[in-house]
């Protein structure tokens, strides 16, 4: 259940690959909407079983066996009509057949046979990060394999630290987070990217090395790319006679709140200008900002930011 715009495609999609067990919500009285159907093919792109969970049954207009029928135009066979995928019908706010959700979770556990091992090296994934005032940065994250321990030197996608503190969601400080466990981590270098792979190393001169080698490889990425847009974007102009380019520095208070606007912002344009993000991050707008948008014309737009 992500939130319902097109924007949060990339959100969706890490949920898919993270999980074990897809949990598809679906409105009774709104059916099957856009984001769901790509809910869907994510789900199945990742290879991972279903439950189909809907919600808002006490709603006016609400119609179950209309969600029954549109889910079947995407390959979607419920237990009731002979198929392999459970339907539970819940009320999220009435607390209704919630315990029935809770059981069919169970059942298609023992089925498939998830398990973790807690005495391998600890993995874990970043779902989201930010820098908070008197924290630092913050990551959040789900721990998979192994047990995370106060401590650890981990690494985190091409960033590097000591983890200071584990939080889980009830704001509780722990000492361990064993697999599957959600939790948010301090201690981080800077922000890693949401879906980045957490490792635990054995000190901090290998955390180092991990990281600039992995820092290496996506500034070569990133070179790569540019050159490649440019390139598009000479092509295009050639074509069709000198678009205008509206530059723009975007700075937001979350990754989510990023991939988002930059996937909304890349797609809008039209035949006298286009929009060009020179650069995108998470956190306060800085001195760096303003010199890098002054140098080049951009509109700066902070999201949530100081």
């Amino acid at each position: 259940d992500t939130p319902g715009h097109s924007a949060f495609s990339g959100m969706r999609a890490r949920g898919a690959k993270l999980t074990d067990i897809v949990i598809l919500v679906v409105a009774a009285d709104d059916g099957i909407m856009p984001q769901t159907i790509e809910a869907i093919q994510h789900s199945k792109a990742a290879k991972v079983p279903i439950i189909v969970a809907v919600n808002k049954i006490d709603a006016t207009g609400a119609d179950t066996d209309k969600v029954i029928n549109e889910l079947l135009k995407h390959d979607i066979v419920v237990e009731k009509l002979g198929g392999e995928v459970p339907l539970v019908e819940i009320s999220a706010l009435k607390k209704k057949n919630l315990d029935s959700l809770i059981d069919n979770i169970i059942v298609v556990a023992e089925i498939i046979e998830i398990k973790a091992s807690i005495t391998q090296r600890s993995e874990g994934t970043v779902l989201e990060a930010k820098r908070e005032q008197g924290r630092g940065v913050v990551a959040s994250i789900v721990q998979q394999r192994g047990v995370l321990k106060k401590g650890d030197i981990i690494v985190a996608g091409s960033q590097w630290g000591k983890i200071r503190a584990i939080i889980d969601d009830k704001g509780k400080t722990l000492n361990n987070l064993p697999p599957s466990s959600p939790a948010e981590i301090l201690g981080l270098n800077d922000i890693p990217l949401a879906g980045d792979d957490i490792i635990v190393v054995d000190n901090e001169a290998r955390a180092r090395e991990v990281s600039e080698y992995r820092k290496a490889v996506i500034l070569k990425e990133k070179t790569n790319l540019s050159r490649a847009n440019s390139m598009e974007n000479i092509l295009k102009n050639i074509k069709s006679g000198e678009k205008k380019l509206l530059n723009i520095v975007l700075k937001t208070d979350a990754l989510g709140s990023k991939e988002a606007i930059v996937n909304t912002l890349e797609k809008i344009g039209n035949d006298e200008v286009n929009v060009q993000i020179l650069l995108s991050g998470v956190g306060g707008i800085n001195e760096t900002d303003v010199a890098l948008a002054s140098s080049n014309e951009a509109l700066i737009l902070g999201f949530n930011v100081r």
